[in-house]
């Protein structure tokens, strides 16, 4: 029995590591590259099951490829659960601030920035899958507002 288990525990692993590589488009792919990694038992339906119970979703990626994916985890966002580990960039021109985050986190993240909002600099975000503009409150103080963003997500250039 504790060989099933370490075995399902391995094929849920071994699944979110072939998503998260972002370069399989279709169910069969998925299937193939878990039965080149040993798991001769998968088939298309099982592949099928679990891509809905993680929620697995169909987005272009780097190269504009339509691919599966998993998407960002999903929570209340807070100033420190690991959502800073989902920022990637932070910059601006002296009138904007951008953020650029993983794949589909950019939304999530764009909540957390509206939810401190104006007492710390930020009139509002816009976002979409990967980056978010930030308009901030003032631009005459886009310097302090910057690194307001920066050091929520202890982010460093």
């Amino acid at each position: 029995m504790m060989q099933v288990i370490r075995n399902q525990d391995e094929l849920v692993k071994t699944f979110k590591a072939i998503l998260k590589e972002e370069r399989f488009g279709s169910q069969s792919e998925i299937v193939n590259a878990l039965q080149a990694e040993g798991f001769s038992n998968i088939n298309q339906s099982k592949v099928s099951r679990m891509l809905s119970k993680f929620g697995a979703v169909r987005t272009r990626n780097a190269k504009q490829q339509m691919v599966y994916c998993l998407p960002a985890e999903l929570g209340v966002p807070t100033a420190t659960s690991p959502l800073k580990n989902l920022v990637l960039d932070v910059d601006h021109n002296q009138a904007m601030i951008v953020v650029r985050t993983s794949p589909g986190a950019a939304q999530l993240i764009a909540r957390l920035l509206d939810s401190i909002g104006k007492p710390e600099g930020i009139l509002g975000t816009i976002a979409g899958d990967d980056t978010i503009f930030i308009t901030p409150s003032n631009i005459q103080h886009i310097e302090d507002t910057l690194q307001t963003v920066k050091s929520l997500f202890n982010y460093n250039d």
